[in-house]
């Protein structure tokens, strides 16, 4: 997270009233937000810079000490939390210092300060699919790791029986004040980790956590033409929430296996690129062949004369856009093959050809009289 002067960061100056900082965070959130930047870094490190940015300038006591010593007063004490990205079944969740989900909440509606910081991580889950599956599209039951409400203390995190009660080491309010230095930090309370209860006489079964370990089966909608590494979101699909705290959300991160004949166009998604041998014959007098697509083989005409390297098209046979009803093309890459392991009669054959080759006109081999050209200019 960068060190940019606060208020440069929600472009507001220093006068700015509680109503201007309050608007111009709530414009900026909402444009930089990663759910409108899915995969964007830059926007991510910029909805972090705001984040923060807006933390310190919409708390008078701490608005106060940054005008006064500017990042210095933060630099023991305040932290940054972070909300990195995740691995595997990894959570962006987790509450230091202070909690971008609050803030955000506290400006857009939705829970409170003390759901959002035990709100359920967001979870990660890794799928493979065919090229094939990909241009068509599929639905696919996958099972994942979770948890659930512990049956014994029906979510409580109390021995049954029991109940928790107010937390005595910071009566109940989940939050505690430090004093460093010449301030006075807010912190989450280290004893109810910001419930504002205490369980004296944790349930055994879940050890006072009001949820078990336990799996779940999902399905899941892949759209047809998604591409390698995008993501779908399930929302309110991920870790639970504890003690009744909204659950994250789960991202499925799409990796499409690697196709023996075809290419996706990492620049045009739509479409499709193969390499396609032809014989030496084909080349030079042209024909008609059959050539494989995602949907069965079509029939290209190969023009006579055709070389090593041309491009030919084959129409609405690419992968149809994940945004919309758009399909792309195929686009064959010409191999003339220079055949091996010749018969002794085909090498007579060719020979003879040969023979003949020399008294060509240069119309006819055009590149090789080209290159010579070329040659003769380089040595002239």
């Amino acid at each position: 997270m960068s060190n940019k002067d606060y208020y440069e960061t929600l472009g507001v100056s220093r006068s700015a009233s509680e109503d201007e900082i309050k608007k111009a965070y709530r414009k900026l959130a909402m444009k930089y937000h990663p759910d409108r930047n899915q995969g964007d870094k830059t926007a991510e490190e910029k909805f972090k810079d705001i984040q923060k940015a807006y933390e310190v300038l919409s708390d008078p006591q701490k608005k106060a000490a940054y005008d006064q010593y500017g990042h210095a007063a933060f630099e023991s004490g305040m932290g940054g939390a972070g909300a990195g990205g995740f691995g595997g079944f990894g959570g962006f969740g987790g509450a230091g210092g202070f909690d971008f989900g609050d803030i955000f909440s506290q400006m857009f509606g939705g829970a409170g300060a003390r759901q959002q910081n035990y709100q359920g991580a967001d979870l990660q889950y890794s799928v493979e699919i065919t090229l094939e599956e990909a241009a068509r599209g599929l639905k696919k039951q996958i099972t994942i790791p979770t948890y659930k409400e512990c049956d014994s203390c029906h979510g409580s995190g109390a021995r049954a029986g029991t109940k928790a009660s107010t937390c005595s080491h910071c009566g109940g309010s989940g939050t505690i004040h430090v004093r460093q230095a010449i301030f006075q930090i807010q912190q989450t309370c280290p004893v109810c980790h910001g419930t504002g209860k205490e369980i004296k006489d944790p349930c055994p079964s879940c050890k006072g956590e009001g949820r078990v370990k336990t799996s779940k089966t999902v399905e899941i909608n892949i759209p047809a033409g998604i591409d390698d590494g995008q993501r779908i979101r399930l929302t309110g699909e991920g870790e639970p929430g504890t003690h009744g705290a909204p659950a994250g959300d789960l991202y499925i991160l799409v990796s499409v296996r690697r196709h023996n004949i075809f290419q996706r166009d990492p620049e045009q998604p739509t479409d499709l690129h193969c390499e396609l041998p032809i014989s030496f014959t084909t080349a030079s007098l042209g024909g008609e062949i059959e050539v494989p697509t995602l949907d069965g083989k079509v029939k290209l005409t190969i023009p006579a004369g055709t070389q090593t390297g041309k491009k030919m098209r084959v129409k609405g046979k690419g992968i149809k856009s994940v945004r919309s009803s758009l399909v792309g093309d195929l686009y064959c890459h010409i191999v003339v093959e220079t055949p091996i392991n010749l018969t002794d009669r085909q090498k007579e054959l060719l020979r003879e050809f040969d023979d003949i080759a020399k008294g060509l006109d240069h119309s006819q081999t055009p590149r090789e009289k080209g290159f010579w050209d070329k040659v003769k200019d380089l040595f002239d």
